[in-house]
């Protein structure tokens, strides 16, 4: 199997260098017992790159186990993973399998290992080193034969500096590291998953494929997604939900990603806020100075800046006076027909944002020739 047959067959769509190199080391050490540890972001697809190592395995036979070490409260979590026997506990009504022991002969892959108490990753190091582990509550020791696929977003080395992880069980798990690039640093992936993404969503809903603007997809590429492959998967879905059967384009994505910032280079502001639910209000209350502000900025670049200054002096002679919405409306009607039509060119003509051109548009009722 070559690696786009690969590819094709586990799910990993892309084929920018960080995603080739991945596949070509997973292709390697597949076939092998050794424990992997994957780094990404949320969202980047972790738990793919792990499905795709299980299948290309010698245990791919059996289901591959998933565990989600950050859902799980910590006071049941070594029984979940370890199992335990009847009576062991309070609400022990009967005894049951851990994952470790339904795991055995297959893959255990646990998403969010930063997560785990210190003293259940002692155990968990027990594990990885002799193969067996003891119930809760038990005598007697289980043997098990299981490959470890462990994922984080979180620095494991800055963990285990703050003492929040064991240096020992991260040296033990990072046989073989694996760290998937967040979507901003794989952007010209992004068409193609967004174009997945849709095919999926259309064939899963019973709809016609619908097609996606040229200007769209730019906006897809020059967003920073912070939630990455996630994100950008729940956002395609959704502007096809919200406008079913109709081409997708700019300014549906626009409307939609109402976090979406295209400001200039200049103006060295962050690309995507986050804050905390408590100081929402806040964030609102700023965001709302910041654009009158903005506005009131852009009005005054278009007059002075942008605008004809010898034909404003003659209108003025003429007594045509113009009100500054005319003007404004003015500014972009020019601005679009230099650029013939290219909404971005003509925002950064107007050395605006493309988010307010498209506000301006709506606002002015302006139809694109």
């Amino acid at each position: 199997m070559n690696r786009e047959e690969f590819k094709v067959k586990n799910g990993i769509i892309g084929k920018t260098k960080e995603i080739n190199d991945l596949v070509d080391i997973i292709m390697q050490v597949a076939q092998s017992d050794i424990s992997i540890l994957i780094f990404g972001e949320s969202g980047v697809g972790k738990e793919i790159f792990a499905k795709a190592i299980h299948a290309f395995s010698n245990r791919s036979n059996k289901p591959m186990v998933s565990v989600n070490c950050g859902a799980i409260p910590e006071g049941i979590i070594e029984s979940e993973l370890f199992g335990h026997k009847k009576g062991s506990f309070t609400g022990a009504l009967e005894s049951r399998k851990g994952y470790f022991e339904i795991a055995d002969n297959s893959t255990l892959f646990l998403d969010e290992i930063g997560e785990l108490p210190l003293k259940t990753q002692v155990k968990l190091l027990r594990v990885l080193e002799n193969k067996e582990f003891m119930k809760l509550g038990a005598e007697t020791v289980v043997r098990v034969d299981v490959r470890i696929i462990a994922a984080t977003n979180k620095d494991l080395q800055k963990e285990v500096d703050a003492r929040r992880f064991r240096e020992d069980l991260f040296f033990r798990l990072k046989a073989v590291s694996l760290n998937i690039p967040p979507l901003r640093k794989r952007k010209p992936d992004i068409e193609e998953l967004a174009k997945h993404f849709i095919k999926g969503y259309a064939e899963n809903n019973k709809l016609a494929v619908p097609e996606i603007t040229s200007g769209a997809l730019e906006i897809l590429k020059n967003y920073t997604w912070p939630g990455n492959i996630r994100e950008l998967k729940n956002t395609v879905e959704t502007a096809i939900a919200l406008n079913r059967g109709k081409t997708l384009t700019e300014e549906m994505f626009v409307e939609l990603m109402s976090d979406y910032v295209d400001y200039d280079d200049q103006r060295n502001l962050p690309v995507f806020l986050r804050k905390s639910p408590e100081d929402a209000d806040r964030e609102l209350m700023y965001r709302a100075l910041f654009e009158i502000k903005k506005d009131i900025m852009e009005l005054k670049d278009i007059i002075v800046h942008r605008f004809n200054v010898d034909d404003f002096n003659r209108r003025e002679k003429e007594d045509d006076v113009l009100s500054i919405r005319d003007l404004e409306k003015d500014a972009i009607v020019k601005a679009l027909d230099k650029t013939k039509g290219s909404k971005r060119k003509a925002a950064k003509l107007l050395n605006i944002s493309e988010r307010t051109l498209y506000r301006k548009l709506k606002e002015y009722d302006i139809v694109e020739s």
